[in-house]
């Protein structure tokens, strides 16, 4: 991964460039086993996962040369006025041999939500989306993602032998950037609160 920090140099001053990224954070119990799982997948194969909590990608890592002010007052808001909403961690899935994962059931309602956000934080002009952050994304929660495929069998086969489902709430937009080579918790907003129901739909 890059440092998020370069200098351009011109005639008056040196520019620099910050690295972010935007998730939703899993928390609760399901966030504890996915940070519990991939501490131990690292311990067992020697197999990494990024430096962020446990999460599934609202927009990928995206870089700016000046204050992020227009994009932190679009996700106040829209926080301010949406409802929390439900999904689920449920099993497991894989990207080829490259990447292990929690497959992320997303509610009819949650997935709502996420796709309004897409429109609305594409309105900020530095931000721009494509087919693997936009509406139509894999929802997942990573568990391997780095030096996986030498050993992806063992990786893959220790994975499935670990019960995974759990209910949870998409509940928060997080904004972390990259500095001192680690992802660092820059600027979170929660959701307004809203009660999962027992057997909602998912999709």
């Amino acid at each position: 991964m890059l440092d998020n920090t370069k200098y351009i140099i011109n005639s008056d001053k040196e520019l620099m460039i910050m690295r972010y990224v935007i998730v939703c954070v899993v928390q609760k119990e399901a966030g504890e086993f996915n940070n519990q799982m991939r501490k131990e997948v690292w311990e067992k194969f020697k197999a990494r996962s990024s430096k962020l909590p446990a999460h599934f990608t609202i927009k990928a890592p995206f870089e700016y040369d000046a204050p992020i002010t227009e994009l932190e007052e679009v996700l106040e808001s829209f926080c301010n006025r949406e409802l929390a909403e439900p999904f689920r961690l449920n099993g497991y899935g894989r990207f080829s041999d490259r990447v292990v994962y929690m497959h992320v059931d997303m509610s009819k309602e949650a997935k709502a939500v996420h796709d309004r956000l897409i429109d609305t934080i594409s309105k900020v002009s530095y931000i721009h989306f494509d087919h693997k952050d936009g509406k139509d994304k894999t929802f997942h929660v990573t568990v391997a993602s780095k030096r996986v495929q030498p050993i992806f069998s063992e990786v893959w086969e220790y994975a499935k032998s670990q019960p995974c489902y759990f209910d949870c709430e998409f509940n928060n937009i997080s904004i972390y950037k990259w500095q001192d080579n680690n992802w660092m918790l820059y600027k979170d907003y929660e959701m307004v609160s809203s009660k999962i129901i027992p057997g909602t739909t998912v999709v």
